[in-house]
């Protein structure tokens, strides 16, 4: 008989492995909690560092503007609509910012990517966070698009928009022991439909960091931060949606949010910025999100099941979703008085 070392592996390694987790799931749990009380007391202070935000004309990336200015830092502003980028700029120092730099920067562009970290740092010297906020997402089922033109437009903004202003930040943000601060997504690790590219992108760009953070070995930290449903210019129906027909646009951004809770941009921006001046490696907005990865490492079948249940239109009828929104008020439902803004 042959020996096999793969077979060996099979039989022994991944009962040792579990068997290693619960034994030391108790001492690594404690230890892990020591380290959260002890990041809880050292706070990172903010003031006159140079932040760099990415897709600060609206949503998140405005508010994240908002509550960094509030810690009285330089902020460089970047997104493509320059005349909201100014509005955000003017309150930013309005509200505490010390100087704030508006920059043109479409994200799905390498040279206006390197553009706004050399402006950044030319103007101001150095580069403390580079937040990545800039991002699109996508509305409809694969087998409804007509052509394949919609698919990079995610990626290249969700991913490429991410990577590139990285790369180039990478020597400047070393130098200062500097952070990045990564809006990811719960759709990294979530499979709901109708957001495949989107999905697939968030989990690209968690890798990515995920990886990169090992790469650096501490000389730089990374926050990556996940958030859920948050009321924003995306989830109030600016999808792209490659089949293009408004009245389907319309039955998927319903059946997306239909009635699940979503959070306002303000709330979730100071989780963000208080987990990032708190050194957090991961941060889940809102955390009740976090139930949802057991399901997603131990049984998938179940997770699938929910979503699809939930999201997809069954047969001629509408998503279960959407007939529970048009059961309690025939529109978009948000507990507790919550509004899109």
């Amino acid at each position: 008989m042959t020996f096999n070392i793969h077979t060996f592996l099979n039989i022994l390694l991944p009962p040792a492995v579990y068997i290693g987790l619960f034994v030391t799931f108790p001492f690594v749990a404690f230890a892990k909690f020591v380290h959260w009380l002890i990041r809880s007391f050292r706070k990172e202070n903010l003031k006159n560092h140079v932040v760099v935000i990415t897709g600060a004309s609206s949503g998140i990336g405005e508010e994240l503007a908002y509550k960094y200015a509030q810690r009285g830092t330089r902020l460089v502003l970047a997104a493509r609509r320059v005349e909201k980028l100014n509005k955000v700029a003017e309150k930013a120092r309005s509200i505490g910012a010390v100087e704030t730099l508006v920059v043109r920067c479409d994200v799905t562009l390498e040279e206006d990517c390197k553009n706004l970290i050399e402006q950044a740092v030319n103007h101001f010297g150095q580069l403390d966070h580079l937040v990545l906020n800039a991002g699109v997402a996508n509305s409809f089922l694969l087998s409804d698009a007509p052509e394949t033109k919609g698919f990079t437009i995610v990626m290249n903004t969700d991913f490429w928009g991410n990577v590139w202003p990285a790369y180039y930040a990478l020597p400047y943000i070393r130098a200062r022991k500097g952070r990045f601060v990564v809006i990811a997504s719960v759709g990294a690790w979530l499979n709901y439909p109708r957001q495949t590219f989107y999905n697939a992108s968030k989990a690209a760009v968690l890798q990515f960091f995920d990886t990169l953070r090992g790469e650096v070995r501490g000389e730089i930290e990374i926050t990556i931060a996940m958030p859920g449903w948050i009321a924003s210019e995306m989830t109030q129906g600016k999808f792209i949606s490659a089949a293009g027909d408004s009245e389907k646009d319309q039955d998927a951004r319903d059946a997306h949010i239909g009635p699940f809770p979503v959070m306002q941009p303000g709330t979730a921006a100071e989780i963000i910025v208080w987990a990032a001046e708190h050194r957090r490696r991961y941060v889940i907005v809102p955390f009740w999100y976090m139930s949802f990865i057991p399901s997603r490492l131990w049984v998938p079948e179940i997770q699938e099941w929910f979503f699809k249940t939930f999201l997809l239109p069954r047969g001629r009828k509408p998503p279960l979703s959407k007939a529970i929104v048009q059961m309690l008020r025939g529109k978009p439902f948000y507990p507790s008085g919550l509004k899109a803004q």
